[in-house]
C-alpha cells in the first residue's frame, strides 16, 4: 500500500484557522489578536481559501462583513461554527496522508500538550467539522497523542522531529521509540525518523515542537534556528542542534542543504517577565508564497532574506506576530494547511492552479 504524509508544500486547498473565544486566554489581547488574524486571512486569501472555525454565529456574521469590507473574495472564505478551547489549529487540526492515490484526513488525540491546558473542545473539533460536512476527504481517527507542530515531513517517507516532544512521558507513555516509529510507519507512511535530541526555546509550552526549531523547505533543504549570541542561555542547546543537523543525511546519503535563520533579540512578557519563544522557523508555506512571522526586531529583514533564498519562486510575506507570541506561539502554530480536494464546496476560479 502506497502511503505518504504530505509535505506542507503539496498543493493546498485552504488554510484552517480557529478564531479565539471572547472568554478564552486571549481575552486581554483579543482586539490585537483579531487584527493580526484578519491580516493573516487577507494575506492567505490572495493565494487560496481559508477555513475558519468560529465560536458562534454572531462571530461568523461579524467576520463575513469585516472580510467583505477588506476585499476578501467570498469564494475563498469558509466560516464554520465550532467552539474550541484555543486558537492553535496546527495541533488540533487534521493531518493529511495520501493512501493509494486518495487523500485521507487523520484526527489524532490532542491533550493540550501533555495536559498543560484544557483541550476537550479542541480535541473534538476536527470530528465536529467533519460531521458538519466540512471536508471532502474521509476522516480517520487514531488514539495516538500527536500534534502537527511536532512533525516535519519531506513527502518522501522521512520525518524530522524531536525526542523531547514525541518521546515525552506526557504524550504516549506506553510507547517506546521503536513502538512509536512502528505506529508512524503504519499510520503515516514514515520510513525513517530523524530525531533531534537538542533544541529548546524558553517559554515554549509544547515540549520542543520541531516547527519552532527546524523545518523542511523541500526534500533536501532544512531551515533552522541559530543562536549567534554566546551569552544567551539558548546558545549551547541550539549549537548542539546545529551539529546534529549537519550530521543528518538524506535517504540517498547526501547531506541536507542547511539554511540558518537569525536570532531575534530576547522578547519578554510584559506582565510576568517570562521569556517568549520568538522564532522565525514558525513560517507557513502556502500556494505561491511563504508567510513569515516577524516581531518588530532588527533580525526580521535577515530572516525574510534567508527564507527568500530557501523558497525561490514564492512570494515572501511578513506577518507581524508580536501579539501572537504573547501566548507562547507564532504563525505556523495558528494554522493547518488543507491539501487540494480536501475541503467541501470549494469554488475554484476559472483557470486557477495551485
Amino acid at each position: 500500500m502506497a502511503l505518504c504524509l504530505l509535505p506542507e508544500w503539496h498543493p493546498q486547498e485552504a488554510v484552517q484557522l480557529t478564531w479565539p473565544r471572547p472568554d478564552g486566554d486571549w481575552a486581554p489581547l483579543l482586539p490585537r489578536l483579531e487584527a493580526t488574524l484578519e491580516t493573516l486571512v487577507v494575506a492567505i486569501t490572495r493565494y487560496q481559501a481559508v477555513l475558519i472555525a468560529v465560536p458562534d454565529a454572531a462571530t461568523a456574521s461579524r467576520l463575513t462583513a469585516a472580510f467583505d469590507r477588506r476585499g476578501v473574495p467570498a469564494e475563498r472564505l469558509y466560516l464554520r461554527v465550532a467552539e474550541a478551547d484555543d486558537t492553535w489549529a496546527r495541533d488540533h487540526g487534521p493531518l493529511t496522508i495520501e493512501r493509494d492515490g486518495e487523500l485521507v484526513l487523520l484526527d489524532y488525540v490532542f491533550t493540550g500538550w501533555g495536559g498543560k491546558f484544557p483541550a476537550a473542545r479542541d480535541n473534538s473539533l476536527t470530528r465536529r467539522l467533519a460531521a458538519a460536512g466540512t471536508f471532502a476527504a474521509p476522516l480517520v481517527s487514531h488514539e495516538l497523542v500527536l500534534e502537527g507542530g511536532a512533525l516535519e515531513s519531506d513527502g518522501q517517507g522521512t520525518l524530522l522531529t524531536t525526542e523531547a516532544c514525541l518521546l515525552n512521558a506526557n504524550r504516549n507513555p506506553h510507547l517506546d521509540r521503536e513502538a512509536l516509529e512502528s505506529r508512524l510507519a503504519e499510520q503515516l507512511g514514515i520510513e525513517r525518523v530523524l530525531w533531534l535530541t537538542h533544541g529548546h526555546l524558553a517559554g515554549d509550552d509544547t515540549d520542543s515542537h520541531v516547527d519552532t526549531l527546524a523545518r523542511f523547505c523541500d526534500a533536501s533543504t532544512i531551515a533552522y534556528v541559530r543562536c549567534d549570541d554566546p551569552a544567551d542561555p539558548h546558545h549551547p542547546e541550539l549549537a548542539a542542534m546545529e551539529q546534529e543537523l549537519c550530521a543528518l543525511r538524506r535517504a540517498d546519503g547526501e547531506p541536507y542543504r542547511l539554511i540558518p535563520l537569525p536570532w531575534p533579540a530576547p522578547c519578554f512578557d510584559a506582565e510576568d517577565g517570562r521569556r517568549l519563544p520568538a522564532t522565525y522557523a514558525n513560517f507557513l508555506i502556502i500556494n505561491g508564497a511563504v508567510l513569515v512571522p516577524t516581531y518588530g526586531d532588527a533580525a526580521d529583514t535577515r530572516a525574510l532574506t534567508a527564507l527568500a533564498g530557501a523558497f525561490p519562486g514564492r512570494d515572501i510575506v511578513p506577518i507581524d506576530c508580536s501579539t501572537v507570541i504573547r501566548q507562547h506561539g507564532s504563525l505556523h502554530c495558528l494554522t493547518m494547511q488543507l491539501p487540494r480536494d480536501t475541503l467541501a464546496g470549494v469554488r475554484h476560479r476559472e483557470g486557477e492552479t495551485p
